[in-house]
């Protein structure tokens, strides 16, 4: 009998509880990438006060909430990939889908003219491509991890169906 253990380690793979104390150390692209994230979080902090200011307040409160989410899962995001913690990965692709909904209400929403500019000028320079690097960021396997599959292969039980066959090939 043998005994399976899903999603252990291999051989010569440390799992995260026993790498090497420096193995954490962010490279010199996801510190680029944090500081970006980070800076992409903040710029919207001073935003969200325009935002209360000059927007009516129904309509305030539901941009300032997805902005509040937006910024908040941006510097988690970041600050994790300036660290060099590998669990950037759920705020990042929290951050894609957010930044996603804010480009497409903002074009839905915006009237023709100058408010429809400016909607698509910010989706195309900063929604999408925070986007897309998000999303790139979520998907990339954390640094030093193994390329195993979490489930060992097992050979199939036959089924009733399967061995009647069998009986009846002989």
């Amino acid at each position: 009998m043998t005994l399976i253990t899903l999603g252990a380690p291999t051989r010569g793979c440390p799992t995260a509880a026993f790498a090497p104390r420096g193995s954490s150390r962010p490279t010199r692209a996801a510190r680029r990438q944090g500081r970006v994230l980070m800076g992409a979080g903040l710029a919207l902090l001073p935003w969200l006060g325009y935002l209360a200011a000059a927007l009516p307040p129904a309509e305030a409160a539901a941009w300032i909430t997805l902005d509040t989410f937006e910024a908040a899962a941006l510097i988690a995001a970041g600050s994790r990939l300036l660290h060099g913690d590998g669990r950037h990965r759920l705020p990042a692709a929290a951050a894609a889908v957010l930044l996603v909904a804010d480009a497409c209400v903002d074009l839905a929403t915006a009237t023709p003219g100058t408010e429809l500019t400016t909607a698509l000028a910010m989706a195309v320079v900063a929604e999408i491509p925070l986007a897309v690097m998000c999303a790139m960021l979520s998907a990339r396997p954390p640094r030093g991890t193994c390329r195993t599959t979490s489930s060992p292969s097992l050979s199939p039980v036959p089924s009733a169906a399967s061995t009647s066959d069998h009986r009846d090939a002989r």
